[in-house]
């Protein structure tokens, strides 16, 4: 097949076929472009391949979707959460069956997603999970311990008001500020049933 023939096959202008020429993508037997073998080096280098409506070897992205088992014991010993891993999760789970401008798609949204966490992130909308973790396990421990003080504090002055004896009613408190604060301590688990 010629090049002006191959570029008509591939939807691509003469000037394309040369450049592929070129760049060593085509496999030339005398005068003539070997298809096949042209095919699959294109099919390895270019991006995209506009392939002819009559042949029917398998594309890539279909080879991709077929896990090796070494991959296949990979993903399974690998559960940590790298973004790689849950590449190669959603690969096995969903299949490669996407186009080059699907997947373009999917890339561009989810790098857009990552811009905008990272953004919001450095703007100060967004703080890591372990530092608001840290500042309400301090709030919490300041308040119990403000609880925990306030028999002490309280407890002979209402002794006072009410004519009692005070070491009574400061152990009268302290025990239910106790309990009290036991409770907040183990809240009910209640899941919402949808």
């Amino acid at each position: 097949m010629n090049q002006s023939d191959f570029a008509r096959l591939h939807g691509v202008s003469r000037k394309t076929v040369t450049m592929w020429k070129s760049r060593g993508w085509l496999v030339i037997s005398g005068d003539d472009i070997d298809v096949n073998a042209s095919n699959a080096l294109l099919e390895k280098y270019r991006k995209t391949i506009n392939r002819p409506t009559s042949e029917k070897a398998a594309s890539p992205a279909k080879k991709a979707a077929a896990p090796t088992s070494s991959q296949a014991v990979k993903t399974e010993e690998d559960d940590g959460a790298s973004p790689e891993s849950i590449a190669m999760n959603f690969i096995l789970q969903n299949g490669a069956e996407l186009s080059l401008d699907e997947a373009r798609r999917i890339k561009e949204n989810y790098l857009a997603l990552l811009t905008k966490l990272e953004f919001q992130q450095k703007d100060g909308q967004l703080i890591e999970m372990t530092v608001a973790e840290e500042v309400l396990f301090n709030a919490f421990r300041q308040q119990r311990d403000a609880w925990l003080n306030w028999p002490s504090r309280v407890a002979p002055l209402m002794a006072a008001d009410l004519d009692v004896p005070a070491d009574r009613m400061t152990e009268v408190l302290i025990e239910h500020v106790h309990k009290h604060i036991s409770v907040l301590g183990e809240p009910e688990f209640k899941p919402t049933e949808d």
